[in-house]
């Protein structure tokens, strides 16, 4: 399809976009309008709107840089450990077994069992490039997170004795933070774009963050990882769940220039904005 239309179809906005994330929207269709205009085909316009989202990651990544310098010169102690000793004082059983219940949303047998229902039910509803980008967010999360422990390699805290029986190895950054972040973020994001009504969206995110608070809070909760830990994963998380919500939007706004996108994909022709 050419540049012309393709221009068209987003230039045909008469009145400026209004409400939260206004000029972010902005932002994103004049860096499509951009690649539209300089790149031909729809892999290639979609490889290159991907390699510019690493942009994105490699914000986080700096942040997480960051604070990782912080961790390991172990300036973040002193506020770690006062915080940990906080919830060390202020624990009950049942607290104990809300705690266990939750943070098992963010192990990995969970994860896997939420990503395969979940990709089951895109896949038949014909939403298959959502259902990729899922997995595409899972299994990335799961590289970045282990290479990240590799290379930290921090010891779990040992402030007050654990609430839970079993722990995984490196502490920096939590697993369980991050997997949340990316897994629950791109549900939400996958989920809330199909919703008919602005207020089925807003719920439906509210929800994906309600658990992404809760798996994190827990971790601290049961003792197992510092703030720093939790902070850390949140933080690569998001820069990676980000990428790959962007790589859906370019998906639909690129959609003309691969004629079986229609067929592989349902709901494309709704404008991202108000999606």
């Amino acid at each position: 399809m050419s540049t012309r239309t393709e221009s068209t179809l987003v230039e045909r906005r008469t009145e400026p976009r209004r409400g939260p994330g206004a000029r972010a929207r902005d932002g994103l269709f004049a860096l499509l309008r951009w690649i539209g205009r300089h790149v031909q085909g729809f892999r290639a316009a979609l490889g290159v709107f991907l390699a510019l989202g690493l942009t994105v990651v490699l914000v986080g990544s700096i942040a997480f840089a960051t604070l990782a310098n912080r961790v390991m010169a172990g300036r973040t102690q002193q506020v770690d450990e006062a915080i940990l000793r906080w919830m060390g004082e202020h624990g009950s059983e049942s607290l104990n077994v809300a705690a266990l219940e939750v943070t098992a949303l963010g192990a990995r047998l969970v994860v896997w069992m939420v990503v395969l229902v979940a990709s089951a039910f895109l896949w038949v509803s014909r939403h298959r490039w959502s259902a990729a980008l899922l997995w595409v967010s899972m299994l990335g999360s799961g590289l970045v997170n282990m290479a990240l422990k590799s290379a930290f390699n921090r010891p779990r805290p040992d402030v007050f004795p654990w609430r839970t029986p079993h722990a995984g190895t490196a502490s920096f950054p939590s697993g369980h933070a991050m997997t949340s972040m990316v897994v629950y973020g791109t549900l939400g994001f996958l989920i809330g774009r199909l919703m008919p009504t602005r207020t089925l969206k807003w719920c439906t995110w509210a929800v994906a963050a309600l658990v992404i608070g809760l798996v994190s809070a827990s971790r601290l909760y049961l003792g197992v990882h510092y703030p720093s830990d939790v902070l850390g994963g949140l933080m690569t998380g998001a820069a990676w769940a980000v990428t790959c919500g962007l790589g859906m939007e370019a998906v639909r706004y690129f959609r003309h220039r691969r004629p079986q996108v229609a067929a592989e994909e349902r709901d494309l022709t709704t404008p991202p904005a108000e999606s």
